[in-house]
Protein backbone atom coordinates (compact mmCIF):
# COMPACT_ATOMS: atom_id res chain seq x y z
CA UNK A 1 0.00 0.00 0.00
CA UNK A 2 0.69 3.44 0.31
CA UNK A 3 0.37 4.58 3.86
CA UNK A 4 3.86 3.63 5.25
CA UNK A 5 5.19 6.44 2.83
CA UNK A 6 4.60 9.43 4.44
CA UNK A 7 6.19 8.07 7.96
CA UNK A 8 8.85 6.63 5.89
CA UNK A 9 9.72 9.90 4.46
CA UNK A 10 9.90 11.53 8.04
CA UNK A 11 11.83 9.03 9.48
CA UNK A 12 14.22 8.97 6.60
CA UNK A 13 14.56 12.61 7.16
CA UNK A 14 15.08 12.65 10.97
CA UNK A 15 18.42 10.41 10.18
CA UNK A 16 17.31 7.36 10.89
CA UNK A 17 17.57 4.06 8.68
CA UNK A 18 14.46 2.25 7.57
CA UNK A 19 13.52 -0.99 6.08
CA UNK A 20 10.36 -1.48 4.81
CA UNK A 21 8.99 -4.94 5.34
CA UNK A 22 6.40 -6.64 2.56
CA UNK A 23 2.81 -7.40 4.77
CA UNK A 24 3.10 -10.96 4.03
CA UNK A 25 6.46 -11.68 6.07
CA UNK A 26 4.27 -10.00 9.26
CA UNK A 27 0.92 -11.48 8.35
CA UNK A 28 2.68 -14.73 8.05
CA UNK A 29 3.28 -14.67 12.35
CA UNK A 30 0.15 -13.93 13.15
CA UNK A 31 -0.74 -17.59 13.97
CA UNK A 32 2.83 -17.83 15.98
CA UNK A 33 0.59 -18.25 19.38
CA UNK A 34 -1.85 -20.82 20.30
CA UNK A 35 -4.60 -18.13 21.67
CA UNK A 36 -6.81 -16.23 18.86
CA UNK A 37 -6.10 -12.69 19.79
CA UNK A 38 -6.30 -9.85 17.71
CA UNK A 39 -5.42 -6.41 19.31
CA UNK A 40 -3.22 -3.36 18.08
CA UNK A 41 -1.23 -4.53 21.12
CA UNK A 42 -0.28 -8.26 20.14
CA UNK A 43 0.11 -6.80 16.17
CA UNK A 44 2.31 -4.19 17.07
CA UNK A 45 4.39 -6.51 19.74
CA UNK A 46 4.38 -9.24 17.04
CA UNK A 47 5.62 -6.76 14.10
CA UNK A 48 8.57 -6.01 16.66
CA UNK A 49 9.28 -9.19 17.37
CA UNK A 50 9.45 -9.88 13.56
CA UNK A 51 12.12 -7.32 13.12
CA UNK A 52 14.77 -9.25 15.18
CA UNK A 53 14.44 -12.12 12.97
CA UNK A 54 17.65 -13.49 11.48
CA UNK A 55 18.49 -12.71 7.65
CA UNK A 56 15.09 -10.36 7.44
CA UNK A 57 14.48 -9.83 3.69
CA UNK A 58 13.08 -5.87 3.29
CA UNK A 59 11.88 -4.08 0.43
CA UNK A 60 14.08 -1.46 -1.76
CA UNK A 61 12.81 1.65 -1.50
CA UNK A 62 12.58 2.91 -5.04
CA UNK A 63 14.18 6.55 -6.47
CA UNK A 64 11.85 9.48 -7.19
CA UNK A 65 12.30 9.03 -10.67
CA UNK A 66 10.72 5.44 -10.46
CA UNK A 67 8.11 6.38 -8.10
CA UNK A 68 6.85 8.61 -10.56
CA UNK A 69 7.03 6.67 -13.46
CA UNK A 70 5.45 4.03 -12.20
CA UNK A 71 2.76 6.42 -10.81
CA UNK A 72 2.09 7.00 -14.44
CA UNK A 73 2.19 3.70 -15.74
CA UNK A 74 -0.04 2.25 -13.32
CA UNK A 75 -2.67 5.04 -14.07
CA UNK A 76 -2.28 4.72 -17.68
CA UNK A 77 -3.20 0.85 -17.25
CA UNK A 78 -6.37 2.11 -15.12
CA UNK A 79 -7.16 4.57 -17.39
CA UNK A 80 -6.80 1.83 -20.28
CA UNK A 81 -8.95 -0.30 -18.40
CA UNK A 82 -11.94 2.36 -18.10
CA UNK A 83 -11.96 3.33 -21.37
CA UNK A 84 -12.48 -0.58 -22.40
CA UNK A 85 -15.28 -0.17 -20.12
CA UNK A 86 -17.42 1.98 -22.11
CA UNK A 87 -15.83 0.58 -25.66
CA UNK A 88 -17.94 -2.59 -24.36
CA UNK A 89 -20.82 -0.46 -23.49
CA UNK A 90 -20.43 0.88 -26.70
CA UNK A 91 -20.44 -2.25 -28.51
CA UNK A 92 -23.91 -3.52 -26.38
CA UNK A 93 -25.68 -0.57 -27.08
CA UNK A 94 -24.90 -0.71 -30.85
CA UNK A 95 -25.64 -4.40 -30.93
CA UNK A 96 -29.43 -3.19 -29.81
CA UNK A 97 -30.49 -0.54 -32.54
CA UNK A 98 -27.39 -0.97 -35.06
CA UNK A 99 -26.34 -4.91 -35.38
CA UNK A 100 -24.79 -4.92 -38.39
CA UNK A 101 -22.68 -1.46 -37.83
CA UNK A 102 -19.48 -3.58 -36.08
CA UNK A 103 -18.68 -5.61 -39.26
CA UNK A 104 -18.63 -2.49 -41.68
CA UNK A 105 -15.81 -0.60 -39.12
CA UNK A 106 -14.10 -3.76 -36.58
CA UNK A 107 -12.38 -0.82 -34.58
CA UNK A 108 -15.58 1.27 -33.27
CA UNK A 109 -13.38 3.87 -31.76
CA UNK A 110 -11.82 4.20 -34.51
CA UNK A 111 -11.35 8.19 -35.68
CA UNK A 112 -14.19 7.64 -38.79
CA UNK A 113 -15.62 5.31 -37.30
CA UNK A 114 -16.68 7.61 -34.34
CA UNK A 115 -16.73 10.88 -36.35
CA UNK A 116 -19.88 8.96 -38.28
CA UNK A 117 -21.55 7.79 -35.13
CA UNK A 118 -21.50 11.40 -34.01
CA UNK A 119 -22.38 13.43 -36.94
CA UNK A 120 -25.47 10.26 -38.09
CA UNK A 121 -27.01 9.20 -34.63
CA UNK A 122 -29.52 6.93 -36.25
CA UNK A 123 -29.11 4.79 -39.30
CA UNK A 124 -32.19 6.87 -40.61
CA UNK A 125 -29.76 9.25 -40.31
CA UNK A 126 -27.27 7.80 -42.53
CA UNK A 127 -29.97 6.79 -44.90
CA UNK A 128 -30.87 10.34 -45.56
CA UNK A 129 -27.91 11.56 -45.93
CA UNK A 130 -26.16 12.65 -49.22
CA UNK A 131 -24.08 10.14 -50.38
CA UNK A 132 -21.49 12.82 -51.54
CA UNK A 133 -21.26 13.55 -48.09
CA UNK A 134 -21.04 10.63 -45.91
CA UNK A 135 -18.01 9.46 -48.97
CA UNK A 136 -16.12 12.53 -48.39
CA UNK A 137 -16.17 12.36 -44.69
CA UNK A 138 -15.33 8.70 -44.61
CA UNK A 139 -12.01 9.39 -47.64
CA UNK A 140 -10.51 12.60 -45.43
CA UNK A 141 -10.66 10.74 -42.09
CA UNK A 142 -9.56 7.00 -42.78
CA UNK A 143 -7.29 8.68 -45.40
CA UNK A 144 -7.63 6.06 -47.70
CA UNK A 145 -8.89 7.13 -51.22
CA UNK A 146 -12.56 7.43 -53.04
CA UNK A 147 -12.39 3.80 -53.98
CA UNK A 148 -12.08 2.69 -49.73
CA UNK A 149 -14.52 5.35 -49.12
CA UNK A 150 -16.99 4.29 -51.86
CA UNK A 151 -16.85 0.66 -50.84
CA UNK A 152 -17.19 1.64 -47.02
CA UNK A 153 -20.68 3.76 -47.90
CA UNK A 154 -22.27 0.59 -49.83
CA UNK A 155 -21.54 -1.55 -45.93
CA UNK A 156 -22.61 0.94 -43.93
CA UNK A 157 -25.67 1.70 -46.04
CA UNK A 158 -26.33 -1.74 -46.09
CA UNK A 159 -25.90 -2.06 -42.56
CA UNK A 160 -28.41 0.92 -41.37
CA UNK A 161 -31.09 -1.01 -44.17
CA UNK A 162 -30.61 -4.10 -42.24
CA UNK A 163 -31.31 -2.29 -38.94
CA UNK A 164 -34.87 -1.81 -39.87
CA UNK A 165 -35.16 -5.25 -39.58
CA UNK A 166 -33.38 -6.14 -37.11
CA UNK A 167 -32.86 -3.01 -34.68
CA UNK A 168 -35.10 -1.31 -32.96
CA UNK A 169 -35.07 2.39 -32.47
CA UNK A 170 -34.75 3.37 -29.19
CA UNK A 171 -34.33 7.16 -28.54
CA UNK A 172 -32.78 6.28 -25.19
CA UNK A 173 -30.03 3.58 -26.24
CA UNK A 174 -28.94 6.44 -28.91
CA UNK A 175 -28.09 8.77 -26.69
CA UNK A 176 -26.66 6.18 -24.24
CA UNK A 177 -24.18 5.63 -27.48
CA UNK A 178 -23.38 9.18 -27.75
CA UNK A 179 -22.92 9.18 -23.83
CA UNK A 180 -20.11 6.37 -24.49
CA UNK A 181 -18.53 8.26 -27.54
CA UNK A 182 -18.38 11.22 -25.01
CA UNK A 183 -16.30 9.26 -22.40
CA UNK A 184 -14.11 7.55 -24.28
CA UNK A 185 -12.88 10.48 -26.30
CA UNK A 186 -12.25 11.91 -22.59
CA UNK A 187 -9.89 8.89 -21.71
CA UNK A 188 -8.35 8.75 -25.26
CA UNK A 189 -7.13 12.31 -24.09
CA UNK A 190 -6.32 11.72 -20.40
CA UNK A 191 -4.36 8.26 -21.61
CA UNK A 192 -2.38 11.12 -24.59
CA UNK A 193 -1.29 13.40 -21.73
CA UNK A 194 -0.02 10.34 -19.34
CA UNK A 195 1.79 9.52 -22.32
CA UNK A 196 3.31 12.64 -23.14
CA UNK A 197 4.27 12.65 -18.95
CA UNK A 198 5.80 9.68 -19.20
CA UNK A 199 7.89 11.02 -22.44
CA UNK A 200 9.00 13.70 -20.62
CA UNK A 201 10.27 12.10 -17.81
CA UNK A 202 12.39 9.79 -20.06
CA UNK A 203 13.68 13.09 -22.12
CA UNK A 204 14.42 14.66 -18.74
CA UNK A 205 16.38 12.10 -17.32
CA UNK A 206 17.37 10.26 -20.28
CA UNK A 207 21.12 10.03 -18.86
CA UNK A 208 20.19 8.21 -15.88
CA UNK A 209 20.88 4.45 -15.81
CA UNK A 210 17.25 3.79 -15.12
CA UNK A 211 15.79 5.00 -18.38
CA UNK A 212 18.64 3.28 -19.93
CA UNK A 213 17.50 0.40 -19.27
CA UNK A 214 14.09 1.18 -20.29
CA UNK A 215 15.47 1.67 -23.76
CA UNK A 216 17.20 -2.11 -23.66
CA UNK A 217 13.86 -3.61 -22.35
CA UNK A 218 11.97 -1.72 -25.26
CA UNK A 219 14.69 -3.39 -27.77
CA UNK A 220 13.22 -6.86 -27.28
CA UNK A 221 11.30 -7.48 -29.90
CA UNK A 222 7.29 -7.84 -28.80
CA UNK A 223 7.84 -5.04 -26.21
CA UNK A 224 6.76 -1.49 -26.40
CA UNK A 225 7.98 1.68 -24.89
CA UNK A 226 5.02 1.54 -22.42
CA UNK A 227 5.57 -1.80 -21.47
CA UNK A 228 9.14 -1.24 -21.40
CA UNK A 229 8.36 1.35 -19.03
CA UNK A 230 5.70 -0.69 -17.02
CA UNK A 231 8.07 -3.62 -16.40
CA UNK A 232 11.20 -1.44 -15.46
CA UNK A 233 9.14 0.51 -12.84
CA UNK A 234 7.77 -2.58 -11.84
CA UNK A 235 11.40 -4.44 -11.24
CA UNK A 236 12.83 -0.84 -9.83
CA UNK A 237 16.34 -1.41 -8.62
CA UNK A 238 17.79 -4.30 -11.12
CA UNK A 239 20.46 -4.76 -8.93
CA UNK A 240 18.61 -6.90 -6.33
CA UNK A 241 18.63 -9.58 -8.87
CA UNK A 242 21.35 -11.87 -9.14
CA UNK A 243 20.02 -14.95 -10.95
CA UNK A 244 17.16 -15.34 -13.73
CA UNK A 245 14.66 -17.32 -11.06
CA UNK A 246 14.78 -14.30 -8.69
CA UNK A 247 13.85 -12.20 -11.39
CA UNK A 248 10.94 -14.89 -12.28
CA UNK A 249 9.40 -15.51 -8.83
CA UNK A 250 9.17 -11.49 -8.26
CA UNK A 251 6.94 -11.67 -11.10
CA UNK A 252 4.92 -14.45 -9.27
CA UNK A 253 5.62 -17.05 -11.83
CA UNK A 254 7.35 -19.09 -10.06
CA UNK A 255 4.87 -22.58 -9.31
CA UNK A 256 3.15 -22.68 -6.01
CA UNK A 257 4.66 -26.05 -5.19
CA UNK A 258 2.02 -28.30 -2.71
CA UNK A 259 4.04 -31.56 -1.63
CA UNK A 260 3.48 -33.33 1.75
CA UNK A 261 5.00 -36.51 2.40
CA UNK A 262 4.22 -38.92 -0.54
CA UNK A 263 1.70 -36.29 -1.71
CA UNK A 264 2.66 -34.54 -4.94
CA UNK A 265 0.56 -32.02 -6.26
CA UNK A 266 -0.03 -32.21 -9.78
CA UNK A 267 -2.70 -28.80 -10.14
CA UNK A 268 0.52 -26.54 -9.95
CA UNK A 269 0.05 -22.89 -10.44
CA UNK A 270 1.29 -19.37 -10.77
CA UNK A 271 1.71 -18.50 -6.82
CA UNK A 272 1.23 -14.75 -8.00
CA UNK A 273 2.98 -13.58 -5.13
CA UNK A 274 4.56 -10.70 -7.45
CA UNK A 275 3.23 -7.58 -9.00
CA UNK A 276 -0.21 -7.91 -11.35
CA UNK A 277 0.47 -5.19 -13.68
CA UNK A 278 3.74 -7.12 -14.82
CA UNK A 279 2.33 -10.04 -15.25
CA UNK A 280 -0.44 -8.41 -17.40
CA UNK A 281 2.14 -7.15 -18.91
CA UNK A 282 4.12 -10.34 -19.64
CA UNK A 283 1.07 -12.32 -20.63
CA UNK A 284 0.74 -9.45 -23.62
CA UNK A 285 3.88 -9.57 -24.55
CA UNK A 286 3.76 -13.53 -24.61
CA UNK A 287 0.67 -13.02 -26.56
CA UNK A 288 2.06 -10.41 -29.32
CA UNK A 289 5.25 -12.24 -29.97
CA UNK A 290 3.37 -15.94 -30.48
CA UNK A 291 0.99 -13.94 -32.98
CA UNK A 292 1.90 -13.87 -36.52
CA UNK A 293 2.02 -10.29 -38.42
CA UNK A 294 0.29 -9.24 -41.41
CA UNK A 295 2.58 -10.59 -43.37
CA UNK A 296 1.93 -14.48 -41.80
CA UNK A 297 5.31 -14.13 -40.30
CA UNK A 298 5.23 -14.67 -36.65
CA UNK A 299 6.46 -11.90 -34.03
CA UNK A 300 9.21 -13.67 -33.06
CA UNK A 301 9.92 -16.55 -34.73
CA UNK A 302 12.31 -18.14 -31.98
CA UNK A 303 9.10 -18.06 -29.16
CA UNK A 304 6.80 -19.01 -31.87
CA UNK A 305 8.27 -22.06 -32.32
CA UNK A 306 8.81 -22.68 -28.93
CA UNK A 307 4.96 -21.75 -27.94
CA UNK A 308 4.13 -24.60 -30.47
CA UNK A 309 6.51 -27.00 -29.33
CA UNK A 310 5.20 -26.48 -25.72
CA UNK A 311 1.88 -26.55 -26.91
CA UNK A 312 2.12 -30.33 -28.52
CA UNK A 313 1.80 -31.60 -24.76
CA UNK A 314 0.64 -29.22 -22.51
CA UNK A 315 -2.69 -26.95 -22.98
CA UNK A 316 -2.41 -23.39 -24.70
CA UNK A 317 -2.15 -21.64 -21.31
CA UNK A 318 0.19 -23.08 -19.45
CA UNK A 319 2.21 -23.19 -22.63
CA UNK A 320 1.79 -19.31 -22.82
CA UNK A 321 3.02 -19.41 -19.02
CA UNK A 322 6.15 -20.76 -20.23
CA UNK A 323 6.65 -18.55 -22.97
CA UNK A 324 6.06 -15.70 -20.12
CA UNK A 325 8.79 -17.45 -18.01
CA UNK A 326 11.35 -17.20 -21.35
CA UNK A 327 11.18 -13.51 -21.87
CA UNK A 328 11.38 -12.55 -18.45
CA UNK A 329 14.66 -14.54 -18.78
CA UNK A 330 15.62 -12.18 -21.77
CA UNK A 331 14.45 -8.90 -19.40
CA UNK A 332 17.07 -10.42 -17.23
CA UNK A 333 20.20 -11.23 -19.74
CA UNK A 334 19.05 -7.38 -21.22
CA UNK A 335 19.72 -5.96 -18.68
CA UNK A 336 22.40 -8.03 -16.57
CA UNK A 337 24.40 -7.75 -19.94
CA UNK A 338 23.78 -3.98 -20.39
CA UNK A 339 23.37 -4.77 -24.25
CA UNK A 340 20.38 -4.53 -26.37
CA UNK A 341 18.20 -7.39 -27.49
CA UNK A 342 19.69 -9.63 -30.54
CA UNK A 343 17.52 -12.30 -31.92
CA UNK A 344 19.32 -15.60 -31.15
CA UNK A 345 18.34 -19.10 -32.04
CA UNK A 346 18.80 -21.88 -29.50
CA UNK A 347 21.46 -23.12 -31.58
CA UNK A 348 23.37 -20.15 -32.12
CA UNK A 349 22.87 -19.40 -28.48
CA UNK A 350 24.82 -23.01 -28.18
CA UNK A 351 27.34 -21.62 -30.72
CA UNK A 352 27.88 -18.36 -28.61
CA UNK A 353 28.26 -20.05 -25.27
CA UNK A 354 30.89 -22.52 -26.63
CA UNK A 355 32.80 -20.30 -27.90
CA UNK A 356 32.88 -17.93 -25.07
CA UNK A 357 33.78 -21.08 -22.79
CA UNK A 358 36.59 -21.72 -25.36
CA UNK A 359 37.71 -18.24 -25.51
CA UNK A 360 37.87 -18.64 -21.13
CA UNK A 361 39.85 -21.83 -21.53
Amino acid sequence: GIYHFPLFCYLVESGFEVFVLNPLITDSNKNSGIRKVKTDKNDSLRIAKTGYTHDLKVSLIPSNLVINLRSLSREYYNLSDAKTAYVNKLHKELRMVFPSYSKVFSNLTGKTSILLLKTYKTPTAILNAPKDEIVSLIAINSRKGLKYANEKYNQLIKAAELSKYFGQHLESVFDLVQLNIEFIEIYNSKIENILTKIKDFTIKYEHENFIQQIHLLDSIKGIGFISAVALMCEIGDFSAFSKPKQLYAYFGLDPAVKESGKFKGTKTSMSKRGSRLARRVLFTIALVSVRGSRSGTPNNPVLHAYYENKKQSKPKMVALGAVMHKISNIIFAVLRDNAPFVMRTPEQHKMCHNTKLSIAA
